[in-house]
Formats: C-alpha cells, structure tokens, sequence
C-alpha cells in the first residue's frame, strides 16, 4: 500500500525465524546445550518479528560528471551517475527488521543473547530485503536491477544519507525507520538503498578494497574503478 509521501510500504506479517540457518551461522550444532537457549530466544522474538520495507519510484532529472539530481535532489557521486547512464528511473528504498525487534534487543543484558539477538534481526532485515526486490519487480516490470547504499562507498559517503531520507520522505510514520544525527539508521538493522535497472552486474563491493568484511557479497576488482574514473 502507499502512505501520503508517495511511499510503498509493506510488513512481513508471515516472517517466520530460519532456525536451521540461524543455527548454522552462530555454529550451534544439533547436539549442543545452547540449542534450546537459541530456541527460547527466537521464542521470544518470534511474536515481535514485523519486518518492513518502503520504497517509491523515482526519476532522473538530469546529470553531471558527478552528480545525479533524482527528483529535485541532488546526489555526488561518480559511480552512481555512471550506474544509473542506461535508465531514467530509480527506487529509492529502505528495508528493516522492524522497531518492535529492535526495541526487544536493547532489553538484552547477557552479551550472547545480545549477540543472538542480531542475528535474528539480520535474518529479519534479509527477508524485508529481498521481498522489497520481489515488490519493485512485480509492479514496475524493471527487468534486472542492482542497487547501492549511502555509505558504502568512498565515492557515495555517509553524508549522502541526508538527501537520501529527504527523498523519500517520512519513513519514521511509514515503517518506524528514522536517520538518527549520526547518520545511522534506527533499528541498525535497517538497510537504505537506490536500486536502478542495469544491463551490469554491479555490486559495491567489486569496488570496495575493504579485507575480511562479513558482509562481502562479490570479490574486490581493481580494475572496475578506472571504468568508473576515466
């Protein structure tokens, strides 16, 4: 459904936790005492787990060397202007686990469960994520898209989470997510995203040199940014 600023917004009121997948990730083996605790925990989370997305349409106003102005607001950066040079369209999004998961963590006071506790509120942000990709598909037809995220690059700094929110508009009303003074996000497992239609395979990750990140999803490739600068 929309709200008034233009957002699509949507909850996962059928999220259920992945224990199988939990356990594996916090290596917690079938035959282990901390299965049941893990458990317990997810038992805990389970009637609070809303996780939610809000996304709009947005369009490409024009472009310089190294700056996209995407309604009316003007975004620097060299990457993104070239990512988005095949499209004049874009959505601009932000994914969460949700207040109601987050606002149950910070009650944790045993640092494991604390521990635990982001793990499920990653799994949470992971399926508001890819059925916000599923939305955006099934209504606009994009064909493939890619994505990047203020802050995830030198080239698109953390700064650029300012106009980002002010692009879409008021995503504390819609969906609980407010861009606090530090430029985080909260719930810190929220993810801001521009996604664009693109012929490319592009992940910012190819372009970031940053070693053992656990986030990691495609090898750094050197030799992409001088496609990016030249």
């Amino acid at each position: 459904m929309a709200d008034p600023h233009g957002l699509m917004i949507a909850a996962l009121d059928d999220f259920t936790f992945d224990m199988s997948a939990l356990a594996s990730k916090l290596r917690i083996t079938d035959d282990s005492e901390q299965l049941e605790e893990l458990h317990d925990l997810a038992a805990q989370a389970a009637p609070l787990a809303r996780p939610r997305y809000a996304y709009k349409l947005v369009y490409i106003d024009s472009r310089g060397d190294d700056y996209v102005v995407l309604d009316g607001i003007r975004f620097t950066s060299r990457i993104l202007r070239k990512n988005v040079l095949e499209t004049d369209r874009a959505f601009a999004a932000v994914a969460s686990c949700g207040p109601e998961l987050e606002l149950w963590s910070e009650t944790l006071h045993d640092p494991l469960y604390q521990y635990w506790s982001e793990a499920l509120r990653i799994q949470a942000l992971a399926a508001a994520s890819a059925r916000l990709v599923e939305a955006i598909d099934t209504l606009f037809k994009p064909g493939h898209i890619a994505g990047m995220n203020p802050g995830s690059l030198t080239d698109w700094p953390i700064s650029e989470q300012r106009p980002f929110f002010k692009l879409l508009g008021d995503t504390e009303a819609a969906i609980g997510v407010k861009l606090q003074p530090s430029l985080l996000m909260w719930p810190t497992k929220s993810a801001s995203t521009l996604f664009f239609p693109t012929s490319s395979d592009f992940q910012s990750c190819q372009l970031c040199p940053r070693e053992r990140c656990p986030n990691r999803r495609a090898p750094y490739q050197a030799n992409k940014m001088s496609e990016y600068f030249a």
